[in-house]
């Protein structure tokens, strides 16, 4: 996915979103399908619960690329600024 959406692979770090938890999510825009390979995503959605954390890897990429993931999102996703457990702010796509 990295190389169909950004051109390159992208380096992270390991973090987590505190009060936040994971639901599977069936996509119906084929092109997604045929770009990740997979019908059925993973979702972050509040849990109204910062004991519980979606553990994952944040990415640092530029402005284009970040218009790029935003394309590539389907519209049952919504990107918002979050803080991670490490203290960053960054932008993540969580359900709507």
């Amino acid at each position: 996915m990295q190389l169909a959406t950004f051109g390159r692979l992208l380096e992270g770090r390991i973090d987590a979103l505190p009060g936040y938890t994971t639901v599977p999510f069936e996509i119906m825009d084929p092109q997604v399908i045929a770009t990740s390979g997979k019908r059925f995503h993973t979702m972050a959605r509040p849990s109204g619960d910062l004991a519980e954390e979606v553990s994952g890897v944040v990415f640092r990429i530029t402005p284009a690329e970040l218009a790029a993931a935003d394309t590539y999102e389907v519209s049952d996703y919504k990107r918002i600024l979050v803080r991670l457990k490490s203290g960053l702010e960054t932008f993540v796509y969580v359900g709507v």
